[in-house]
Formats: structure tokens, C-alpha cells, sequence
């Protein structure tokens, strides 16, 4: 049955032009073709990036958050309480006002109190800011090398400087080393992001797969530039220094809006939509790929729309936030106390001013 599936997911006439076979592409005369069994590397690759990334956040990464005097807030520990604790692992952390009132007849504790567990027990599951600090650390050095690593492997090649050079020959290609190593180690990392995903603050699915199931491996990939000015404005955000992140962020406004909204769309997906159909006619492999790079387009446009919300707010004096992050409600014991006493409540928890930050 295993054997049937995988017949009908690699059926030639899915992945490959019309009169084109799989076998077109087995390695002959020297010249090496891209293969979906390379894709398995990636998984062992994918556990040795675990295992590097450990090593870095311990050894790197928090070191750096000391020099950058990053240091966590206080967080009260919410009293346990089994009542509250089995409505908020099996219904909600946010209860309405009609859930509070309930839960405090049932467990003998007051409204208020009972508003105050709920807060803190939230923070207790959020992730701390050196946790943060050091994702945001692992990402950008990994992002930053993945970018240099990517312009060097492909400004000496004909198709960085004229896009109908990616299609010469396809699907025919044969691979060289540099570009194999690039996206076996790209598809890793995004491997290694997936499988800890449950542990991590906030993660995103790679799409470079598809490239290499279609065969189509000289496409450079256009999501690097903005990704390592991102990462460390929030390494500076997370460390408190408000008027760095601030000048980052507009680089990486700037670089997104450029690389994302301009060129991904006007030179990228015209190369993958236009050029293709003056070789052969359209296929699924070709209407899937660039189907997957509409999804990719469209969240770029979404997220620019919340970037240039965030730019309104920096130019007109407001404070800027990550309008994609989760807003983490204070857990400081003084700020806590006070708002509870005189400060209005949303779902059971305060409205706060959060805008005190230290600026570098």
C-alpha cells in the first residue's frame, strides 16, 4: 500500500513536463540531478541543529544577554488551587466575567482574587524574556550566515543577473555542490524549528521544499534579507534598548517592503509564472509551485500591512510593538497591585501602561 501511494504522490506526469520521465534525471556522464530521496538527509541534519542550537543559546547566547543586561521581570507564582487550575488546563486562560463569578463559588475565593490567579497564572506559562532573547539570538546568527552563505554561492551564477537563466534546460539541471548543501541545510533548520515548535515562542513553516520536488533548484529564495535586521531588533527590543530597535526597525521595513512587495513579486514569481510556458506547457508541478508562492505573497502583504501600522505609530511618537507577538501582561508586583485596585479589568485582567522602556 506504502509502495501504491508513493507511486501516485511521484507520478511523472504531476512533477515533470509532458514526454519527461524520472529517469531523464538520474545521474549519468558526471552531472548530478536534485532527487526527492536527498530530502531525507535533511531529518538527521534537522536533530544536529537541535543540538547546536542547545549549544549556542548556552554558550553564546546567554552570555550576549548578560552583556546586554537583559534581565527578566518578577513574576508572582499563581497560587495552587485545583478548581482554577482544571479550567484553565481544560476550558480557557481567559475566562469571561460570568466564568469568574462561577469559579469563585466554587472555589471559595474571591472575584478579585480569583482575577489575580488567572493573570498569574498566565504569566507563569509565558515564555521568559531571556528565552526570547535567546531564540531571537539563535535565528539571527543562523539567518545572517544562511544570507551571506546564499549571495555567495550565487552571484557568480548567470541566472542572478538574468532570471531567463533559470529556466535554460529545465528540468535537465544538474546541481552543483554549492546549491545542494544550501537548501538541504535550509529544509533543516526549518525542520529543526518544526520539531520544536511546541517548546518555542513563535515559529514559521519553510517552503523550500517545494523547489526541490519540482526539480527547479537554481530559484533563489527570496525570504532571507529582512529576516536577521528582524531578529535583531527584537535581541534589542528584549535587552531594552529602545532607540536601537527602533533605527533597526526601519532597515528592516525598508528591506522587507523592497525584497517582499517588489522584488519576490515583479521579478521572482514573473520569472516562475511567465518564463516556464515559453519551454513547455503548464503542469500541476507548475501550478503548484507558484500556488505556494501566491500563499507566500499573500502573507507578505499581510504582514506588511502590519509593519506599516507599527511605522505609523513610530512616526507619529507612539510606541512601536511587534503587531504579529502575543503582549505579555505585566507580572510586576507593584504595577499588579495597583492596577488591581484602581485599574479597569478586561476578561479578568488588567489595562495596564506598559510603555516604560530604557532607551541605550
Amino acid at each position: 500500500m506504502f509502495q501504491t501511494l508513493y507511486s501516485y504522490f511521484w507520478w511523472e506526469r504531476l512533477w515533470l513536463p509532458a514526454n519527461l520521465t524520472w529517469a531523464d534525471l538520474e545521474d549519468r556522464d558526471g552531472r548530478v540531478y536534485a532527487k526527492a530521496s536527498d530530502l531525507y538527509i535533511t531529518l538527521p541534519l534537522a536533530f544536529l541543529f537541535l543540538i547546536v542550537r542547545h549549544l549556542f543559546e548556552t554558550y553564546v547566547a546567554t552570555p550576549l544577554a548578560g552583556l546586554l543586561n537583559v534581565k527578566e521581570k518578577i513574576r508572582l507564582k499563581a497560587t495552587p488551587n485545583a478548581v482554577l487550575e482544571k479550567f484553565y488546563a481544560a476550558t480557557t486562560k481567559h475566562p469571561k466575567q460570568a466564568d469568574v463569578e462561577l469559579l469563585s463559588k466554587r472555589s471559595g475565593c474571591s472575584v478579585r482574587q480569583v482575577e489575580r490567579w488567572f493573570r498569574r497564572r498566565r504569566n507563569q506559562d509565558r515564555p521568559s524574556l531571556l528565552k526570547k532573547f535567546r531564540e531571537a539570538s539563535w535565528r539571527f546568527t543562523f539567518y545572517l550566515i544562511a544570507f551571506i552563505a546564499g549571495m555567495a554561492v550565487i552571484v557568480d551564477k548567470p541566472w542572478f543577473y538574468d532570471l531567463r537563466e533559470v529556466w535554460k534546460g529545465y528540468p535537465i539541471q544538474s546541481m552543483l555542490p554549492s546549491q545542494y548543501w544550501y537548501y538541504m541545510i535550509e529544509l533543516s533548520f526549518y525542520w529543526s524549528l518544526l520539531f520544536s515548535i511546541a517548546s518555542d515562542v513563535k515559529r514559521k513553516v519553510g517552503w523550500g521544499w517545494g523547489v526541490w520536488a519540482t526539480s527547479h533548484v537554481p530559484c533563489p529564495p527570496p525570504n532571507s534579507p529582512p529576516v536577521p535586521p528582524s531578529q535583531s531588533a527584537k535581541m534589542f527590543n528584549y535587552a531594552g534598548w529602545r532607540n536601537t530597535c527602533n533605527n533597526i526597525f526601519i532597515v528592516f521595513a525598508a528591506v522587507f517592503i523592497i525584497t517582499r512587495l517588489v522584488i519576490l513579486p515583479f521579478w521572482i514569481m514573473h520569472c516562475t509564472v511567465v518564463y516556464p510556458l515559453d519551454l513547455y506547457p503548464a503542469f500541476f508541478g507548475y501550478y503548484f509551485f507558484n500556488f505556494m508562492m501566491v500563499v507566500l505573497q499573500s502573507l507578505h502583504i499581510f504582514w506588511a500591512y502590519l509593519i506599516i501600522r507599527m511605522a505609523q505609530k513610530f512616526i507619529t511618537g507612539k510606541v512601536v510593538e511587534d503587531e504579529r507577538s502575543d503582549r505579555e501582561e505585566t507580572d510586576n508586583s507593584e504595577e499588579e497591585e495597583e492596577a488591581t485596585k484602581n485599574g479597569p479589568l478586561s476578561n479578568g485582567h488588567p489595562v495596564l501602561n506598559n510603555n516604560h522602556r530604557k532607551t541605550d
